[in-house]
């Protein structure tokens, strides 16, 4: 299909584009910046008057519960949440049931993901058979089957020197370790360490959980020349750490979730299980360590961190409840809130959750580097019309996910994904 999208204020943090102007886009690809082709003929034309045209949103941390966790979510249904936030390309970690190290299993989700031509999808592989520290994957094989890096989700490795070898693997062929630093028995609790866990009389994990694992990673990075993606940072002495680790000269990137940047502990209440998260909210002043380190680059990326939760596992005692909350449809509103709440550029709001994360993924994208996440003549059609005049109340049960559980419900944000284009075909459409 043609597509003419008209009349709006174009976005596109990669290039530093802001000015208003039409789009076209044919055959998934577009074909025209602010310069419409003579004999270009839309099939569909677009009126994006008062709305921001920007690229499509990319999320490096949304769990879609397939294969294995279906109660919680499914392809269908947090697909349909992706699209409905504006994101086109989201990287799923290798958690599922059966976990992502065989490369059958891998093909078998893209085929499925791709079947409803929604989000693109970008699995993670597992970096341990099994996710069980002992035993590397065949990484060259999950590579060809789709996978854009290879990690533990949410399984520290117990044994440094399978650390080693797997990042000496994975520089010898150019490929990144996504890792979220935790050191493993001091990681076990369900609340940051502080007076408020300890007042709470719940388990908590110190910021030396991460800062030891950084230490580690850091270390290892020296001598193995590897590239690490570090996931979910949440503490101001970790992002000191990057910031020097960067300096050095290491292959660092990072991001932190929604939720670190705009909650701190006290969003726990009276054992609010929507606020079990991991990593855990920490103090105020690691928030504003977090925001200021995305602002200035430090931190890479924002993502959502969606991890969909069935009611089931989250009506427990704080302790007991499943950690997780859903974010997918809340990504683009909250990076618009932290730009609005902090003064932030507007560009650099928008780029941490599109061009930025794109240039994470790097080269794992292939053929797609050059346009994901940006709006550029010849790149992919994936687009998002955003109202930004328009704003909404988190109301769980309007959210197109499975999950309906996050501590942002009853919050009015700005901002509304108006309509989402994915490789030029209208996926999502408010209207």
């Amino acid at each position: 299909m043609k597509i003419l999208i008209q009349n709006g204020r174009v976005i596109d943090p990669a290039s530093g584009l802001d000015q208003i102007c039409d789009i076209a886009i044919a055959a998934g690809r577009i074909v025209g910046v602010n310069r419409v082709p003579p004999d270009f003929a839309p099939k569909r034309v677009v009126d994006a008057t008062g709305c921001i045209v920007l690229p499509g949103l990319v999320d490096l941390a949304a769990r879609l519960r397939e294969p294995g966790h279906e109660h919680e979510g499914m392809l269908e249904s947090e697909m349909a949440a992706a699209v409905a936030g504006g994101v086109t390309s989201l990287v799923c970690p290798p958690d599922t049931d059966p976990v992502l190290d065989e490369p059958g299993l891998v093909e078998m989700l893209k085929f499925r993901a791709e079947k409803l031509h929604q989000s693109r999808l970008f699995p993670l592989g597992a970096l341990t058979r099994n996710l069980a520290g002992e035993v590397l994957t065949e990484m060259a094989e999950l590579t060809e089957s789709g996978c854009v890096g290879f990690g533990q989700a949410e399984v520290p490795l117990a044994s440094t020197q399978v650390l080693q070898r797997a990042l000496q693997y994975a520089a010898t062929f150019g490929y990144t370790v996504w890792l979220r630093p935790q050191e493993m028995h001091l990681g076990r609790g369900v609340a940051a360490s502080g007076a408020l866990a300890t007042r709470l009389g719940l388990s908590g994990v110190p910021v030396a959980a991460e800062t030891i694992a950084l230490h580690t990673i850091f270390e290892l990075l020296k001598t193995t020349g590897a590239r690490v993606h570090l996931c979910r940072l949440s503490s101001a002495a970790g992002v000191e750490l990057v910031r020097r680790a960067k300096a050095e000269g290491l292959q660092v990137t990072c991001d932190i979730s929604i939720n670190t940047l705009h909650l701190t502990e006290n969003d726990i209440g009276f054992f609010d299980s929507r606020a079990r998260l991991t990593p855990p909210l920490r103090q105020q002043r690691d928030r504003d360590a977090l925001s200021a380190a995305l602002l200035d680059g430090t931190v890479d990326a924002l993502v959502s961190d969606h991890t969909p939760v069935d009611e089931d596992a989250k009506t427990l005692p704080f302790a007991e409840a499943e950690p997780g909350a859903t974010g997918l449809e809340l990504l683009l509103s909250l990076a618009l809130k932290w730009s609005q709440d902090s003064g932030v550029p507007l560009q650099r709001a928008l780029a941490v959750v599109t061009s930025e994360p794109a240039r994470v993924l790097g080269n794992a994208l292939g053929t797609l580097q050059a346009s994901v996440g940006q709006i550029v003549e010849g790149g992919v059609g994936d687009i998002c019309i955003l109202d930004p005049l328009a704003s909404w109340t988190v109301q769980d049960d309007a959210l197109c996910s499975q999950g309906k559980h996050t501590p942002f419900s009853g919050y009015e944000l700005p901002g509304r994904v108006r309509m989402t284009l994915v490789g030029g075909q209208v996926a999502f459409d408010r209207a």
